[in-house]
């Protein structure tokens, strides 16, 4: 347990020191990583991971233990050919202590896990992961004690329901496991650990995310927890002090190592000092390690260049999970192209290795790297109002303690449709104004929908394990792209306005599009807007095509808004409506808000229905402001 006496525990943020003691204890050096994912494909940081390990092994003044912190078998793009095997074989040659089984792990299956393990030359943990007698599921263990230079480490393993039910298809009851609570099964254990196994250090390692690590740390009234080592939420956190235990989390991709050395004294640990160790292009990469990889991706050729793109393909979790991105377009095109839908859906989880490609060539290792889980596309049925509830079950409002914790999230990428969300707890609709292939949704109508299996089967939350199958491809998810792209050759894709964020509303209008002068519209605004970013402000079609307002201008002490844009380039977005045709429009432009305290997103944002009349015909005024033209 950390005994803290007199002792200043966290000193600076970025190591999270402690003084350092000045008797005569043992020091041990914990090193720790997690979420190694897609690194587990790459011929990068992981064989210099191996190196790193291995030097500060080497250099440490005293007795040293190696974790992890779970999902470091999945997701990579060797999935296909290898499954768990490519960063087993490399962690073989690291020889860790013991890991913690993570969502991830559960990539290939349940039953798939007593396989991870027996390839693994080291134990898994999932100590409050039990069957019907209290035991440790198949293939794993509930903890580990490892006795170094006359110091005893008891290792605990533990997730929480969001890093197994919630991230995985598994039907744990079924499978006779029960998820325990971790806040309660983390402390006894470790409590039992002292008095039965007489250990002087415990280490949990919590597949659980930074927040719940610290929950873990709150729920642990003995402090007999000395270290938590994190996983799951991907975090670069340095080592701190929370409620008597050590947190830390090494990011992912086998970005960071965690070291954190432990004055261990009379069966205690009485001083620490800890930081993250970034994994650099300046260390060697581990031979051993590097072969490995190599020899993998050797057997399905992920080096070979199958397209350029001329814009930057955004990959990173942080943009797919709260906006429309240019590369979920480009994913889900595909999809919708392999399988003639008329609607595709991807989950934002699905798109992975955090990372921006292009401009430039593209390779399939490229592809299967961002696309790494062993999906296929499946097509289902949905009613209209089916879509809109499967793409409302995304939205994860500001006001929800996700929304809090990172931010408003659409969580999905689509194709063939476009809607507005409103990320709002008080919101009458989470998903509106849905449009699909150019036209207005209708709810009882029927909608081919192309989807991965994993979220086909109620994955990320989605309600579609029960609707009706069309097509199953039994394709890949990533083979499907890299044949849409070899098809292309060169590719720009872009992000057209497929999920529209709206905070507040403005009144709707009407105008009148000819293609002469200028069209000029005044709002009443919200009260909680204090003022507006006019370079914000443009207005789309239905087909994705918008302009960008010319003139902007907000009265604060009238609370108005007035809007300029040029008719002639509305003109050419709705360029297809005949003579006399009412077309809808979107007015979209940020604001600063006095209510809305956003995470992610640096403003709120207001949209205005915009019912315009074309007219092909000689010059007519707009119905809007006195001088509109």
């Amino acid at each position: 347990m950390l005994r803290t006496g007199g002792i200043v525990l966290g000193g600076s943020l970025l190591s999270g020191s402690a003084t350092a003691d000045d008797g005569d204890g043992t020091t041990l050096t914990l090193l720790s990583y997690n979420d190694i994912q897609t690194a587990a494909a790459e011929d990068e940081d992981f064989p210099r991971l191996v190196t790193l390990i291995e030097e500060r092994r080497a250099s440490a003044d005293g007795p040293v233990v190696v974790v992890g912190g779970g999902d470091q078998v999945g997701p990579h793009a060797l999935s296909p050919i290898s499954q768990w095997r490519a960063p087993v074989d490399v962690l073989n040659e690291v020889g860790p202590d013991a890991d913690v089984i993570g969502n991830h792990e559960f990539d290939y299956g349940f039953d798939a896990i007593s396989d991870v393990t027996a390839d693994s030359e080291f134990p898994w943990l999932a100590t409050n992961l039990v069957t019907d007698d209290g035991e440790a599921f198949d293939g794993t263990e509930s903890t580990q004690v490892v006795d170094r230079g006359g110091v005893r480490v008891g290792i605990i393993g533990l997730a929480d329901e969001g890093a197994t039910t919630g991230k995985t298809n598994i039907d744990f009851e079924a499978e006779g496991v029960t998820i325990e609570d971790f806040t309660e099964t983390g402390p006894a254990e470790a409590r039992r650990l002292r008095e039965q196994e007489d250990v002087d250090v415990v280490v949990a390692l919590a597949h659980t995310g930074v927040p719940d690590a610290e929950a873990l740390a709150e729920a642990d009234a003995d402090d007999d927890i000395d270290v938590i080592v994190a996983g799951d939420d991907e975090l670069r956190y340095p080592p701190e002090t929370t409620s008597g235990s050590i947190v830390s989390e090494a990011e992912a991709r086998a970005n960071y190592l965690s070291e954190i050395e432990l004055t261990v004294e009379g069966g205690e640990v009485t001083s620490w000092d800890g930081e993250l160790i970034e994994v650099t292009d300046d260390i060697a990469k581990d031979p051993t390690a590097s072969q490995i990889i190599n020899d993998y991706r050797a057997e399905v050729s992920l080096d070979s260049v199958i397209a350029e793109t001329e814009t930057p393909l955004d990959a990173t979790f942080s943009s797919n999970y709260h906006r429309e991105t240019n590369y979920g377009n480009l994913i889900t095109d595909a999809m919708r192209e392999r399988t003639d839908a008329d609607v595709a859906i991807t989950n934002a989880g699905g798109i992975r290795s955090d990372a921006v490609y292009g401009p430039g060539e593209i390779t399939g290792g490229d592809v299967f790297n961002t696309l790494p889980f062993p999906n296929t596309i499946v097509t289902l049925e949905l009613t209209g109002a089916e879509l809109v509830e499967t793409l409302a079950s995304q939205i994860v409002t500001l006001e929800s303690e996700t929304g809090q914790d990172f931010g408003e999230e659409v969580s999905q990428q689509v194709s063939g449709v476009r809607f507005e969300w409103v990320p709002h707890d008080d919101a009458e609709q989470l998903v509106r104004d849905v449009r699909v292939g150019g036209e207005a949704l209708e709810a009882d109508a029927t909608y081919e929908v192309a989807v991965n299996n994993f979220i086909a089967d109620g994955g990320s939350g989605y309600p579609l394990e029960d609707k009706p199958m069309i097509e199953d491809t039994d394709e890949l998810l990533a083979t499907s792209v890299v044949e849409y792209l070899r098809e292309r050759d060169t590719i720009a894709p872009t992000v057209e306005g497929r999920m529209q964020r709206v905070d507040r509303d403005l009144p709707d209008a009407a105008v009148t599009v000819d293609g002469n002068g200028k069209v000029v519209e005044q709002f009443d605004t919200p009260d909680d807007v204090e003022s507006v970013t006019g370079n914000t402000a443009a207005v789309w079609s239905p087909d994705g095509e918008h302009v960008d307002a010319e003139h902007v201008v907000f009265d604060e002490d009238d609370e108005t808004l007035v809007v300029r844009a040029d008719d002639g380039a509305l003109a050419e977005t709705v360029e297809d409506a005949e003579d006399g045709d009412e077309v809808p429009l979107d007015l979209y432009v940020e604001y600063e808000s006095s209510e809305f305290d956003h995470v992610y997103f640096e403003r709120s944002r207001l949209n205005a229905d915009l019912a315009a009349t074309v007219r092909r015909r000689g010059r007519s005024r707009a119905c809007g402001a006195p001088g509109s033209h």
